[in-house]
Order: C-alpha cells, then sequence, then structure tokens
C-alpha cells in the first residue's frame, strides 16, 4: 500500500513545580483546576486516552486510545508530573506505544528535549544534555530507545541536527518552511523550495557537515493549521476526507506519506471536543481503502528517504524570523505590547550559566571522575526520584571521599540552569505571566544554589541585568522588581532539593 497516513501530536507543559517544594502551587487562572497541569489533563490528556466514538445515531459507539493510532511525543517533565498525580494517564500514555508497535510495527512514541529549551540558543553542552536527558527519560519510561525526537518549537540548525545524529536519533519533524532546498535521488542538482513549492509527502535525508545524516518529516502545512486554527476536528468524517484528498494523485506508484503535526492540546483543551473528532476520522480512515495509518518510524524504516534536503538554520515552527520569539521583539506574538523585554531575560540568564559553567567544572573535578558526564547521567535522578538512583550516579561518577551532599547540590544546581531555559518563558506577551515567572524561579534557585556551594556575589549582577527587561504592566515594574516581589520569597527556606 502507497498512500500513508500519520498524525502527530506534541503534547507538553512547562515545568510547574516550585524548585524547592518540587509541589505545583495554585494557580488561579486556571480555576475551578488546582493548576493548568490538572486542568489541561482532565481536558485533554485523559480524554485522548479513551476517545469517544459516536454511531450514526449519535450514541457512543466505542472508545479508543488516539494515542495508540496516532505518532506522538510526550513532554517529561509533563509525564513527570502524570507519574506522581495521574498514574492512570501516564500508563495510558505508556501502554499506547506498546499498542502502536504491534498496530504498526514501530512504535508512535518519541522523544522530546527534556525541558524544552530552544536548541539553536543552546550552549553545545547545553544542546547535548538536552538532548541525552530527553533520550534518557524516554528510556526510562517507553522500555526501548527513541528512534525520533521533537525538538522544541521545531527549533533547528545544523548543530542541532548533528547533535541530535551523535546520540542515535534518526528523524525529527519540521515545518514546511524549514526546508531551504531539496535534491532528487540521482541528481547533483539542488533545488530551492519554500512551504508551497515543498512536496511533504515522503521523508527527506539531511546530509550534516560530520559525514552523518538524519531523516527529517516536513509536515503538511495547511492540514495542520486547519487543526490548529480552522476547527477541522469539529466534523471527523471531514477530517479525514480532508486528509484524504491531500494525497498526490498522478497515477506514479511511489510511497506518499500525508502527515500532519500540531499541539496535543488542540485535541480537547484548545478546542473542546476535538479528540471526538480526531477519534472519528482515525476510525474512518482505518476503513478507508488503499490508505494506511502509520506512524514516521514505521514509514521511515519501510521507505528509506532517496531524496536530500538542507534546512533553513535557525528556523522554527512558530516564528517567522527563526527563533527570534525567544530572544528579540521580532514581532511574533499572542496578542501585542512590546516583547523588547526578552532580550535581557535572556542575556540575565545566559550570564548565570556563563558565570557559573566554569565553577561547576573546577570545583566538579574535585567531586566527579567528569563533572559534564555526572550531569548528563543525572537524568536519572531526576526521573526516578529515588536514593537508590542517587546512590547509583555516585558509585559510577563520584571521586572517593567526595562529599555526597555537596556533588548533588551541584548538580541540582546544573539542573534549574537548565530548566530557565523553558521556551514558554519567552513565547508569551508579558515577562510577568506566570510562564516568565516560572523561568526566573529556576534562575532564582540557580542563585540560591550558587550562594550555598560557591559564596555570594551572582544575584546582584544578575539582576542588573534582568532589571532591563520591562513589563508591559507598569505596576509590575521590571524583572528586578518581579523577581524580588514574587520569586524570592518562594525560594525560601534556604535547603537543597534533590531530584
Amino acid at each position: 500500500m502507497n498512500r500513508s497516513v500519520c498524525i502527530h501530536g506534541h503534547f507538553y507543559q512547562p515545568p510547574r513545580e516550585n524548585p524547592v517544594t518540587d509541589e505545583v502551587p495554585e494557580q488561579p487562572s486556571a480555576a475551578p483546576a488546582h493548576d493548568w497541569n490538572e486542568r489541561i489533563t482532565d481536558e485533554c490528556y485523559a480524554p485522548n486516552a479513551a476517545a469517544r466514538v459516536l454511531g450514526e445515531d449519535g450514541a457512543v459507539e466505542r472508545t479508543i486510545s488516539n494515542y495508540a493510532r496516532i505518532g506522538f511525543d510526550f513532554g517529561p517533565t509533563l509525564l513527570r508530573w502524570l507519574e506522581r498525580h495521574r498514574r492512570d494517564v501516564h500508563r495510558a500514555v505508556v501502554d499506547a506505544d506498546a499498542e502502536s508497535a504491534a498496530r504498526f510495527g514501530r512504535g508512535s512514541a518519541i522523544a522530546q528535549v527534556y525541558h524544552h529549551a530552544i536548541l539553536p540558543l543552546s550552549s553545545p553542552r547545553d544542546r547535548r544534555t538536552e538532548i541525552r536527558w530527553g533520550i534518557r527519560d524516554f528510556e526510562l519510561r517507553f522500555r526501548r530507545a527513541p528512534e525520533g525526537m521533537w525538538l522544541s518549537e521545531c527549533a533547528a540548525d545544523v548543530p542541532t541536527l548533528e547533535e541530535l545524529a551523535a546520540q542515535g536519533i534518526g528523524f525529527t519533524i519540521l515545518s514546511p518552511r524549514q526546508a531551504a532546498r531539496v535534491r532528487p535521488p540521482r541528481s547533483a542538482a539542488w533545488v530551492d523550495v519554500d512551504a508551497e513549492t515543498l512536496d511533504p509527502r515522503r521523508a527527506y535525508r539531511v546530509p550534516l557537515p560530520s559525514g552523518r545524516s538524519i531523516a527529517a518529516f516536513f509536515y503538511d502545512g495547511p492540514l495542520s493549521q486547519g487543526v490548529a486554527f480552522e476547527g477541522l476536528t469539529d466534523d471527523g468524517a471531514a477530517f479525514a476526507e480532508r486528509i484524504v484528498g491531500a494525497f498526490r494523485d498522478d497515477g506514479a506508484d511511489d510511497a506518499q506519506l500525508v502527515h500532519l503535526a500540531t499541539d496535543g492540546e488542540s485535541y480537547g483543551h484548545h478546542r473542546k471536543f476535538a479528540e471526538m473528532g480526531l477519534a472519528f476520522a482515525l476510525t474512518r480512515l482505518e476503513a478507508t481503502p488503499d490508505v494506511e495509518l502509520t506512524n514516521h518510524a514505521s514509514f521511515l524504516a519501510a521507505h528509506p528517504p532517496t531524496w536530500d534536503a538542507e534546512i533553513v538554520e535557525p528556523s522554527s515552527w512558530s516564528c517567522a524570523h527563526g527563533v527570534e520569539r525567544w530572544r528579540s521583539d521580532c514581532g511574533c506574538r499572542m496578542a501585542g505590547g512590546s516583547q523588547a523585554w526578552r532580550g535581557p531575560l535572556r542575556e540575565a540568564f545566559d550570564f548565570l550559566r556563563d558565570a557559573l559553567a566554569p565553577r561547576f567544572e573546577h570545583d566538579g573535578a574535585a567531586l566527579f571522575r567528569d563533572p559534564w558526564d555526572a550531569r548528563d547521567a543525572f537524568a536519572d535522578v531526576v526521573v526516578r526520584r529515588d536514593e537508590t538512583a542517587r546512590s547509583e550516579l555516585l558509585r559510577r561518577f563520584a571521586l572517593p571521599g567526595a562529599d555526597p551532599e555537596r556533588a548533588l547540590g551541584l548538580l541540582e544546581m546544573q539542573r534549574h540552569a537548565l530548566a530557565m531555559y523553558t521556551s514558554c518563558g519567552w513565547f508569551f506577551d508579558d515577562l510577568a505571566g506566570i510562564e516568565g515567572r516560572q523561568v526566573m524561579l529556576h534562575a532564582g534557585r540557580v542563585v540560591q544554589l550558587a550562594d550555598r556551594w560557591f559564596g555570594p556575589g551572582y544575584e546582584a549582577p544578575f539582576l542588573d541585568r534582568l532589571a532591563r527587561a520591562e513589563s508591559n504592566d507598569p505596576a509590575e515594574g521590571n524583572g528586578r522588581d518581579l523577581y524580588l516581589r514574587e520569586v524570592r520569597p518562594l525560594l525560601a527556606p534556604r535547603t537543597t532539593a534533590r531530584g
């Protein structure tokens, strides 16, 4: 069969926990739920595990797991919360991967960059750790190695793709406007493309300077936009018909993949009952002659790419200006106001990262055989959250006589130095939103732990830089005001949390 369909859902929430208590505080904007994780789980994550399919009489005919019939990635920070607070949903997601492997030949789950950082803006070392943590979280939960990885906001450049390939990742999913040019099989000539001229119905091989390569799937833009913004899931039958209509009908017998990528929250949270529209479309597609549901890994295994592609770099799926949405006032926003605060916020965080990295490396050399390898391995402690994981890490990486409290404290400091770059802190319209406050909270935890283990002196220059980030609401003030008023009080008592 040469006509395949894959609907991919990117399911993600940022870390919402207080770094000291490791609990999510009440978020009044999520009412009547306690917080946004709880609310979106009730509206989206749980319903997609048992989506209702209606019969012709309007009655519920059956329920299905949408996860087992689509491709998906789940944010590690979201899975961490689900495992603690909604184990039923966590189990349903993990089980769906196994069910999809039985259905399609390969599991539908792919990994995700751990803290949803914009990797083209990360340091090379942080880029590697974010990818390695995402892989390790996936291995511990799904009990297999991931074949693909979702890049936060699909943000990509060649160094990012190089690191994915170096870590054994076989493919990623990108926006059609991220393709710069393509090369047909057995041809030396490259052809410039854009979102309108690219054919998204195949996998592409992206050759890399190292000699490695990675496969890229450029999703169908109009179909994906239809789900996100046009209510395409309101009518499941029409949704399925629109997908089938996207196949090329030119008589060629080459394999085609019509695939779309959307925020998973589109199915029930952003649009009520959209999980039911998705479920109906999936069952309709399963019953459509000459059409086969699949996932990206299975399609790639059956149809290795014969076309090459080069990407626009840096680029992403949600910023027309590359990756400027996460560092400048580029004009990409939800509603309005200035985003001039984005640059100073990132500069303040970069100061902390760059000031503390050499201290961590120097002091860590007296504690670990290799402090950066120990940081990469700290993923096990973060995911498992038990004394056994901490003991195993110290046994493998700590030098004889190393102070275990100091060793784990330095790694915890590095964990929050990664978490402070969660992309949501820059995505929305104002520094004073809950997302901006959250990334500042992680930065505050970095300062707190640096004061403890290295001595004071980091907060003042950090706040000087943060003061240049002005909220659009004069009553909120600048980043320094927000930090002193809203963030620092949440960090008491000054104790060391351990994963």
